[in-house]
C-alpha cells in the first residue's frame, strides 16, 4: 500500500510539469509558483471542510516540537524549490527538466543517511549512480557535457525537495492533512507577496483559477499520499518511489506538448528506470533493538510495536502519546518512524 501512495503521489506531481510548462506562457514563475501553493492549501482546507474530516480522527496533532522541521520543510520546498523550478522551466524542455528532477532522488537518500542517518546500502547507492549516468546522458550534446541556467535551477531544487522530503519526514507520523496544508498556504503567501513585489500586477483570473487547480492536484493531494507513504517507507525509499515521476512528467511532455523523444531521453530513461527498480525488489530484515521512545502518531495494536495498554480497549487506528519500551526482534523492516537505528 505505501508503494501504491508513493507513486500515486508521483503521477499526481507529474502532471504539474507540463502543465506548467503551459501555465508559464501565461503566468510568471512567482505567479504560477504562489498560486499553486494556494491552491494546495485552500483546496486542502476546503476538503476537510466539505468531507468533515472523517478518516482524519486518528491522526495525531503537531506540537512545539515538530515546529523547526514544519517552518524547514515549508521553507526548502514551499518556497525555494518550486521558485527554482518554475524559473528553471523557463529556460529549458519540460522533458529535459523533468528527467533532471529525478536527482532529487539522490539528493533525498544523501541527506537521508548522511545527517538523519538512514540505512543506505548498495542497492540505494548503485540506484543514485544509475542517476547521476542518466543526468550526465541526458547533458551530453555535439561531444560535450553542458548545463545552462535552466538546467541548473533545475537541479537546485531537486536539492531543495530532497531536505524537504527529510525534514517532512520527521513529523511524517502527524496529520498529513494539516502539514500539507501548512506548507501550501505559507509557501503560497510568502510567493504571493514576493510576486505583488516583483511584479507590481496580479495575474488574469481564468489562468490563475486553472493553477489553483494543478496546485491542489499536484502540490495537495500529492503531498498528503507522499506523507502517508514515507510513514512506512522512510525518505529514502518514499523518494525512490516517487522518483517515478520524472518519468511520467517526461511522457506527459512528449505526449500533450509535442516535445521531441530524443535518443538521448530514451537513454537517460533506460538508466533512470534501473535505479527505479533497483530499489523496487529490495528486501531488507535483521535482529534490531528499540530503544525507549514516547511519541504521538497514527497506529494500531496489530502490528508488532504497539502492544502497550488502554484504560479502555481502543480498536482499530487511534492515536495519543505512548511509550515504546525497549524491544528487540528480527523481521523485514524499512527505515519507517520506528526503525531508524544505524547498521553495522
Amino acid at each position: 500500500m505505501n508503494y501504491l501512495l508513493a507513486l500515486a503521489a508521483a503521477l499526481l506531481f507529474a502532471i504539474s510539469v507540463p502543465a506548467g510548462k503551459l501555465l508559464l506562457a501565461h503566468l510568471r514563475p512567482l505567479e504560477l509558483s504562489a498560486l499553486c501553493y494556494l491552491g494546495s492549501g485552500f483546496g486542502l482546507l476546503a476538503w476537510r471542510f466539505v468531507s468533515g474530516a472523517r478518516g482524519l480522527d486518528a491522526e495525531a496533532r503537531l506540537d512545539r516540537r515538530d515546529i523547526p522541521c514544519t517552518a524547514g520543510f515549508v521553507l526548502a520546498g514551499g518556497v525555494l524549490a518550486p521558485l527554482l523550478l518554475f524559473t528553471g522551466l523557463s529556460l529549458t524542455a519540460s522533458s529535459s527538466a523533468s528527467m533532471l528532477l529525478n536527482f532529487e532522488l539522490v539528493f533525498t537518500s544523501l541527506i537521508a543517511v548522511a545527517v538523519f542517518k538512514e540505512h543506505g546500502g548498495r542497492r540505494l547507492w548503485a540506484s543514485a549512480g544509475l542517476i547521476t549516468a542518466g543526468a550526465i546522458a541526458l547533458g551530453w550534446e555535439g561531444g560535450s557535457f553542458g548545463l545552462g541556467w535552466g538546467p541548473l535551477l533545475v537541479l537546485a531544487s531537486s536539492f531543495m525537495w530532497g531536505l524537504d522530503n527529510n525534514l517532512t519526514a520527521r513529523v511524517s507520523i502527524k496529520n498529513p492533512v494539516t502539514l500539507a496544508a501548512i506548507k501550501g498556504l505559507a509557501g503560497g503567501f510568502i510567493n504571493a507577496a514576493l510576486a505583488l513585489y516583483t511584479y507590481r500586477s496580479l495575474p488574469a483570473l481564468n489562468w490563475a483559477g486553472a493553477a489553483l487547480l494543478l496546485g491542489f492536484l499536484s502540490y495537495g493531494i500529492s503531498l498528503v499520499f507522499f506523507i502517508l507513504a514515507m510513514r512506512g517507507l522512510g525518505a529514502s525509499r518514499a523518494g525512490a518511489f516517487f522518483g517515478s515521476y520524472p518519468f511520467m512528467g517526461a511522457a506527459l511532455s512528449v505526449i500533450f506538448l509535442g516535445e521531441a523523444l530524443t535518443p538521448r531521453l530514451l537513454w537517460a530513461s533506460a538508466l533512470m528506470l534501473g535505479a527505479f527498480l533497483l530499489l523496487v525488489f529490495e528486501k531488507h530484515g535483521h535482529f534490531h533493538l528499540h530503544e525507549v521512545v514516547e511519541h504521538d502518531h497514527s497506529h494500531s495494536h496489530d502490528d508488532g510495536h504497539h502492544g502497550h495498554k488502554h484504560q479502555d480497549p481502543a480498536a482499530g487506528a487511534h492515536s495519543h502519546p505512548h511509550l515504546h519500551e525497549p524491544l528487540g526482534h528480527d523481521h523485514p523492516h524499512l527505515p519507517d518512524a520506528h526503525h531508524r537505528h544505524g547498521h553495522g
